[in-house]
């Protein structure tokens, strides 16, 4: 089924309100710069304010927009939906129609209902309307008039009265409002339909009975003192959510579903490597329940989202620290953050999906693709400033889990700042993390821990700059002579203590060293500073700024003495072996694959060399090969390496040396080549003098990282021939434990196909077996106060089968509280299933009770409120734990 155009959907509306009169302006930009109370448009009505407080006079009676809206804070916040529903966003558009004084209701109503019915054509039947019901508070009577209105339209039925909460609009605490009338549409089955009528669904927050337009009809002015006083002149503001209406006139269940998301949700499915299926948790706050709902919810927040970053920036807001700029920030590490963790995404994401956006938009909102390059760039380089910490931030998170656990699964306020002020996680980050895990966060604590923070941060302002303890003042940057020794004599210019995890180290910073500092792939040198009465271990070099930093465990005895920096320089030669040899296969990528090879990360050090690449399919075995066999024979012609330091880049572009993914260059650049006609890059990295020096080169996997990416690990030299070794001995050994067959592969197949057959006669006994046991099981279930409860010690074989067996039961038993244990192969497993409105009831928590039981069988565990696994170390505990459970359910249920 081909989709209805947005182009073609929001020009009809346009076109429409033209031919009604109505002057037709482009949308404001989101940003707002000139409203102390608004970071972000958030109406379509906001670009108007001015006009209805009577700021400043209407250019135009009547008119008519799409206006690009960001809702993420404050009152009007839909972050948290996004993704587990179909409907909600953090940019949309407003379709809006305008009335400064000139018509009212009468017209503003037949307007709507003529555009929706004869244009859009939905049906009259799926429509829904309400009217403003009164506020005795307000002292205000019902909108009589709004409802006689549409008695000309559509049946009694279908027009429903509103409380102050749905149909009474205001602009804020004070300012002009006034009641509106709702259009919702019913978009369910027939089936759905025919067993619930749509008029009982309406303001219920269900995502097929959807609110689309909202025609407020301005008519009073908010005053300080809550009173209300008739405005001069009587205005209409009405705002219908494009994506809604796509979803309506698109006749899908989704606004996902339809044109204006779908070019992206496909891009990003692609780029990511899974498939959009279109699946959503049952509420917005139930956590996903298969892989399925895990991909397809953070496919959902990326296209969103992105939509919001790319807009917000074309607009003049960067992302930052403040304000505007760190809402901004806090969107695009959400999404930076469903990337990484749902779909694998370790290297910048979203910004490939600008280019779509930019195209896709480009006929109304032309000013993102005119600065396409522009915010594509800076959505880049926030990717890959969150990336370095966001890895480390989820670890961070993973381990204080069970602490948050045993403090009735709440995130201390203290944590959640750690992990802002560490991590650079926003505290909607952590919250989303948290609300994943089943655990609550207190925003409170975190405000408090943050106010904390900025105290301390005005007390010590003045000492940042002396974060280091300054041996020998000096001008100059400090000078990286490793291209040419691995020895130097150098002097201490500074050093700090760092102490992390009650570890302290040190930093160091040499006048000139020989250390290469962590860049590009390569890892950092390690090695000692030698002193006349000192011998210190360096342990890493990085960079930090301009600065390349060695970090050491101890400081020198003597700081003002001339230390010798000599680098390891047996791990340095095996460094530079598989440093020169990812240019080798680099370009023997290129010549077996095609020239769209290109590097998208990479691994240097010691041990391996691993290098992702631009590709679309697996690499086969025989392309591997060929591989290999170039990389080789090049290591054979004993190539000398060709390293000059100070090339204009130009230059060397036109010359044909690759600039690699993710590098910045400077304007005069290093070119490292293997011969001219075979490799050529722009490289700060530490090389062999000879292809030679290499020895060997052997591929030892080959995978994918992501769409579009693969990568290989591949080792070099001794480690090579040590890999090579222990295959042979490998497969010795299987032809010895075989009895030396003839032909080996043969036999290894009909072995697995006779497993295969019967691993699959064990899975249908097994099956076949559960049914019996959860019959059986059924029998013994027992009422224990108002709930059905069971507990029991079963013989299942695995994880998998207790956890079948509990769903099973769950399905054949209402208003169930089952707990069951089992020795798998001597290790304890115990699981609990609640009933769903047990579960949501707040005494009984599935997790809480496995981790209580847990305790008998030395272990633990967790999982969803409705159910929960744990394990244990114990399995002689687990008659305990299951003679527990009983006590401890009606100690909860009192």
């Amino acid at each position: 089924m081909s989709l209805p155009s947005a182009n073609q959907v929001r020009q009809q509306f346009l076109d429409f309100f033209a031919s009604k009169g109505h002057h037709i302006v482009p949308s404001a930009p989101i940003v707002v710069k000139d409203d102390p109370t608004l970071m972000f448009i958030n109406s379509g009505m906001a670009p108007f304010k001015d006009y209805f407080l009577g700021n400043k006079p209407a250019p135009f009676k009547r008119v008519a927009d799409t206006q690009k809206c960001l809702r993420v804070s404050g009152k009007h916040n839909d972050l948290e939906e996004v993704g587990y529903d179909t409907y909600h966003h953090t940019m949309f558009e407003m379709l809006g129609n305008w009335s400064f004084g000139d018509y009212f209701k009468t017209d503003a109503i037949a307007w709507a209902w003529e555009l929706l019915t004869e244009v859009y054509k939905l049906p009259k039947d799926r429509l829904y309307v309400t009217y403003f019901e009164g506020d005795a508070g307000d002292k205000l009577s019902a909108d009589t008039e709004t409802q006689a209105l549409w008695r000309q339209y559509t049946t009694e039925d279908r027009i429903l009265p509103g409380n102050k909460k749905d149909n009474f609009w205001e602009m804020g605490d004070t300012g002009p409002c006034g009641p509106c009338t709702e259009i919702h549409v019913d978009l369910r089955s027939e089936e759905e339909r025919a067993q619930k009528s749509g008029a009982e669904l309406v303001n219920a927050d269900h995502p097929q009975v959807v609110e689309i337009w909202n025609n407020v009809f301005m008519e009073f002015q908010r005053k300080a003192d809550g009173s209300l006083e008739k405005l001069p002149a009587q205005h209409v503001d009405t705002g219908m959510g494009f994506e809604r209406l796509m979803m309506a006139v698109s006749g899908v269940k989704s606004n996902y579903d339809t044109d204006v998301f779908q070019p992206l949700i496909q891009f990003i499915a692609k780029e990511a490597g899974v498939e959009y299926h279109g699946t959503a948790p049952a509420t917005v706050n139930t956590p996903p329940a298969t892989e399925h709902e895990k991909t397809d919810i953070a496919v959902r927040v990326i296209a969103d989202h992105v939509r919001t970053i790319a807009f917000t920036i074309a607009d003049g807001q960067l992302p930052s620290n403040v304000k505007a700029g760190y809402v901004i920030r806090r969107i695009l590490r959400r999404a930076v953050r469903y990337a990484f963790s749902s779909l694998n995404q370790k290297q910048p994401f979203l910004y490939k999906v600008v280019p779509v956006l930019a195209d896709h938009m480009q006929s109304i909102f032309p000013e993102l693709k005119q600065q396409e390059k522009f915010v594509t760039r800076v959505i880049e380089e926030e990717e890959i400033a969150f990336l370095r910490t966001l890895e480390n931030g989820l670890r961070r998170f993973d381990s204080l889990e069970e602490g948050f656990r045993q403090h009735g699964n709440h995130v201390d306020g203290k944590s959640a700042f750690e992990l802002s002020d560490t991590f650079g996680f926003p505290f909607d980050l952590t919250a989303l993390l948290a609300r994943e895990k089943g655990l609550t966060v207190s925003e409170e604590e975190f405000k408090a821990e943050l106010e904390q923070q900025k105290a301390r941060s005005r007390n010590a302002s003045e000492q940042e700059q002396s974060d280091w303890t300054i041996v020998e003042p000096s001008q100059e940057l400090p000078r990286f002579v490793g291209y040419d020794a691995t020895t130097a004599e150098a002097r201490i210019l500074r050093y700090r203590a760092v102490t992390q995890k009650g570890k302290t180290e040190y930093h160091l910073v040499l006048d000139q060293t020989p250390f290469y500092a962590e860049s590009g792939g390569q890892v950092g040198d390690t090695g000692y500073l030698l002193t006349p009465m000192s011998k210190v271990r360096v342990i890493d070099t990085r960079k930090e700024n301009d600065l390349i930093v060695h970090t050491v465990l101890d400081l020198p005895q003597d700081l003002d003495a001339v230390v010798e920096a000599r680098v390891d320089q047996a791990r340095r030669e095996q460094i530079r072996k598989n440093h020169s040899a990812t240019h080798l296969m680099h370009a023997a990528l290129r010549q077996v694959l095609g020239t769209h090879v290109a590097q998208r990360g990479s691994l240097v050090n010691e041990k391996l060399l691993r290098f992702d690449f631009s590709h679309f399919s697996k690499v086969t075995d025989d392309q591997l090969r060929e591989v290999e066999r170039l990389v080789n024979q090049r290591i054979r012609q004993q190539i000398p390496l060709g390293e000059e330091r100070s090339v204009p880049l130009e230059e060397a572009r036109s010359r044909g040396a690759m600039a690699l993914f993710g590098e910045k260059y400077a304007d005069s650049v290093r070119v490292i080549t293997f011969d001219p006609e075979y490799s050529v890059e722009l490289c700060g990295g530490i090389h062999a003098p000879n292809t030679g020096e290499i020895g060997f080169f052997k591929i030892v996997s080959e995978s994918a990282v992501g769409a579009g990416v693969r990568r290989i690990e591949a080792v070099t030299a001794e480690l090579a021939e040590q890999f090579v070794d222990e295959q042979l001995d490998l497969l010795g050994q299987v032809r010895e434990l075989l009895g030396n067959p003839q032909h080996l592969t043969t036999t290894i197949q009909k072995l697995s196909d006779e497993t295969a057959a019967l691993r699959k006669q064990l899975e249908q006994a097994e099956q076949q077996q559960l049914g019996q046991l959860k019959d059986q099981l059924a029998g013994q279930v027992r009422e224990l106060n108002g709930v059905n409860f069971l507990a029991a010690k079963v013989p299942a074989r695995s994880a998998d089968g207790l956890k079948t067996l509990a769903f099973g039961l769950r399905q054949v038993v209402p208003n169930l509280v089952l707990v069951l244990g089992a020795d798998i192969e001597g290790k304890p497993q115990l699981a609990v299933m609640l009933d769903d409105e047990l579960a949501k009831g707040g005494k009984l928590n599935a997790s809480q009770l496995v981790r209580e039981l847990a305790k008998d069988i030395q272990g633990g565990g967790g999982g969803q409120p409705f159910f929960a696994t744990a394990g244990g170390k114990n399995a002689a505990g687990l008659d305990a734990a299951i003679s527990k459970a009983e006590g401890l359910i009606q100690s909860l249920l009192g």
